[in-house]
């Protein structure tokens, strides 16, 4: 098990710096900088109540704070450390490049401050599965021993695990596509890109920027690069990194692994990669059973968080024993109730068409219930791939034309129902609507392949609003 590269420690004090954005990484990064001796300015957007809460607070730690501009270059900024959210095209940053200040997200903060000895990080990035296969991986970890925790785009915030007390191992690190794109200089031990779709292109202006930044987690990685055999654009990621000499492709796969693999065979997740003599050789992990939920975008998740694992040195007991010992995070393919024969599902996470039809491939045959923002989504590929698994349709949200005309398309003969409401009173409507099309051994399934924003302050109000009239429902009927 290797250690992880730490690089030449930089002198703080005095150093000019602007943070850009209050909140979940600008704070701490402000404080964490001030503490290390940098002159530190915050620039925010908002000048809202809590932002002026915030700043009074920062400022009295001897932080400046300018609320209101978020775009003009504080006078002698020799370095910026950005929110991962800003965009690339901001005027902050067009500025900063013509002075020739560099950008860094907290992420790459956090990189630059690990002390000697520092914890190996196995990082993930990837349209969809991100969250899970990283807590997936710290599952498996623990279960073998190792002092660690999942961070980054998730739990514990990098910088609080740099800078802390408590020593690890080896950190399971969740990398957004925005980290990556303010991520120069992380090499990780090890990493996997799980899958790439379209999302997020607003922000970095095309699908090839996208994923160019994804691929960033690939550099200089010393051990495994692991890739998606079922999507090629992940393995061509790992053909163009710079890795460091014998670092190796490993791919995971749903069907039988060849050399270099993981995989499943006559329902066991099996190694093909870290065993000797792979051409012959395969070493089970676990079962499939062992995965829950196991549908088929889950064991793919399962299979990277092993291949990540085993490139760490885990041996098959702990991956087994970790992916058996976790449960997913609300929201994500849960179970919630059998009503009446009915199967009630919420994946209210599946906020993008790739997400969804992961979702909708996992089921059969379905009620849909969809709908939201599409953020720029067409959905005619979705339902194309999905048609035949579907019994009917419910609707909601504001985009929700865009899905009854793909349906209208590509499948006809399935009954919709489109709900002309936003208010969140409507999933009420959804769930009885759906119900009333559903037959006995039929899936229920909210995955909305849309953002909630139009509806709900999140996909996780939504997803309890669902499960709600769920359970209302299943009370009424033993009423």
């Amino acid at each position: 098990m290797g250690s992880g590269q730490v690089t030449e420690r930089l002198d703080w004090n005095g150093k000019n710096v602007t943070v850009a954005g209050l909140g979940v990484s600008g704070i701490p990064a402000a404080r964490a900088l001030s503490a290390l001796g940098a002159r530190v300015t915050v620039v925010n957007d908002g000048d809202d109540e809590r932002s002026r809460a915030q700043a009074a607070a920062l400022e009295a730690e001897g932080i400046t704070v300018r609320l209101g501009d978020g775009d003009t270059l504080p006078t002698g900024t020799e370095l910026i450390v950005t929110a991962p959210g800003w965009r690339p095209d901001k005027p902050l940053f067009t500025a900063a490049a013509e002075a020739g200040v560099e950008v860094w997200g907290d992420v790459e903060l956090a990189w630059r401050l690990r002390g000697p000895g520092a914890a190996p990080w196995l990082a993930v990035t990837g349209t969809n599965g991100k969250t899970t296969t990283v807590r997936m991986l710290a599952s498996i970890l623990e279960a073998a021993g190792l002092r660690t925790a999942a961070v980054g785009n998730i739990g514990v915030s990098l910088l609080d695990a740099v800078l802390g007390a408590e020593e690890y191992d080896v950190l399971a690190v969740e990398l957004s596509s925005y980290q990556l794109h303010w991520a120069p200089s992380v090499r990780a031990h090890s990493a996997a890109v799980l899958n790439l779709a379209p999302d997020h292109l607003d922000w970095h202006g095309s699908m090839e920027a996208y994923a160019a930044d994804k691929g960033r987690i690939y550099e200089g990685n010393r051990v495994a690069c692991v890739y998606n055999t079922a999507d090629k654009v992940t393995e061509d990621l790992v053909r163009e990194a710079d890795v460091e000499e014998g670092c190796r492709a490993i791919g995971f796969t749903l069907g039988t692994p060849g050399p270099s693999e993981l995989g499943v065979v006559e329902g066991l997740l099996v190694d093909r990669a870290f065993v000797e003599n792979r051409r012959e050789n395969a070493q089970e992990l676990a079962e499939v059973a062992d995965v829950q939920p196991p549908a088929p975008h889950n064991i793919a998740n399962a299979l990277a968080a092993a291949a990540l694992a085993r490139a760490f040195g885990v041996d098959a007991k702990a991956v087994r024993d970790g992916l058996k010992a976790f449960r997913p995070d609300p929201h994500r393919i849960e179970r919630v109730e059998e009503v009446g024969g009915v199967t009630y599902v919420d994946d209210s996470k599946a906020t993008n068409t790739h997400a969804a039809e992961a979702s909708l491939a996992a089921y059969d045959p379905i009620v849909w219930i969809a709908g939201g923002l599409a953020k720029g989504a067409t959905f005619d590929e979705l339902v194309q791939k999905s048609a035949r698994r579907l019994r009917g349709a419910v609707l909601i949200g504001a985009d929700r034309a865009l899905i009854r005309e793909a349906l209208a398309r590509h499948a006809p003969e399935v009954p919709v129902v489109d709900l002309d409401r936003t208010d969140t009173g409507a999933m009420s409507e959804a769930v009885r609507e759906a119900a009333r099309l559903a037959r006995p051994g039929d899936t229920v399934l909210l995955a909305p392949a849309c953002a909630s924003m139009d509806m709900f302050t999140n996909y996780n109000k939504r997803g309890e609003a669902f499960a709600d009239e769920v359970r209302a429902l299943a009370a009424a009927g033993d009423a």
